[in-house]
């Protein structure tokens, strides 16, 4: 074929292109946590390409009867750690998708308009897990796994160096910025609602959880100061909050969030 006709495209391909991907998260044995609290256990790992119905269907269509009354699935990637049963949040996941089967529904599309509830499902593979965590799900995790740790036992050896200055500073840091930044409770904020806007509120939630476990990972066997600890949090999750929006902020919204004005040899005074 040739011509204008050559660029119309066949009905099926029309389709491709606008089906909506629909997403499920679990641990990393595969098995939707939900349902294993239900004690009706579903592996999504063990049926890639297979039809799956559910094990205990609700009868009161789109309202919760138990934990497990649906097969919940989201198509904004980064809040398919929502909602999971996943507890306590842990690295690493597993991301499927997956291809909603008969009736479908949703408690809200007002506030829900990204998420919907089936009985059944078709698991059509799995994709990469660091997804889930934003666009930059890469180099999210680079920061928990490779930066933080290090860095955890600097700021908290720091802390318990000068607590009076650090804290000092600190205060300075979240509620005044300086020259260079802004204040970091601003910042805090500008991240919240970007990751809300984006639909990546569950990445940030679970991208902070994540940076606060490698600071307990890297401070277990230090002698670090319950305050020690509490700064190293703070510090921990705005870097890597800071990865989850690296391309999205200018560097002064991302120098902030990183706090590097406290990683300056001069004394900042109120």
């Amino acid at each position: 074929m040739s011509g204008p006709a050559a660029l119309i495209p066949f009905p099926e391909a029309r389709m491709a292109r606008t089906s909506v991907t629909w997403y499920i998260a679990t641990p990393a044995d595969g098995i939707i946590e939900m349902s294993r609290h239900a004690d009706t256990p579903v592996n999504l790992a063990a049926n890639v390409g297979q039809v799956i119905d559910h094990p205990k269907p609700c009868t009161n269509l789109w309202f919760d009867e138990s934990p497990f009354s649906y097969f919940r699935m989201v198509k904004r990637v980064g809040e398919a750690l929502e909602d999971t049963g996943i507890w306590p949040i842990t690295w690493p996941v597993r991301l499927w998708i997956v291809q909603p089967l008969g009736e479908t529904g949703n408690w809200s599309q007002r506030y829900y308009p990204y998420r919907l509830l089936s009985h059944r499902i078709r698991v059509l593979e799995e994709t990469d897990a660091h997804r889930a965590l934003g666009p930059f799900g890469r180099a999210v995790l680079d920061v928990v796994q490779q930066q933080i740790p290090e860095r955890a036992v600097r700021w908290a050896a720091d802390w318990d160096a000068d607590p009076e200055g650090m804290s000092r500073r600190q205060w300075n840091w979240e509620q005044c910025g300086g020259r260079t930044c802004g204040s970091g409770q601003w910042a805090q904020s500008v991240a919240h609602t970007t990751s809300h806007a984006r639909r990546e509120s569950a990445a940030q939630t679970w991208t902070e959880h994540l940076a606060r476990r490698a600071v307990d990972q890297a401070l277990a066997d230090t002698h670090a100061s319950m305050r020690a600890y509490s700064y190293a949090y703070s510090r921990a999750t705005g870097y890597a909050v800071a990865a989850q929006h690296q391309a999205r902020f200018d560097s002064y919204v991302l120098d902030t969030l990183r706090g590097t004005d406290l990683d300056s040899p001069a004394a900042v005074a109120v």
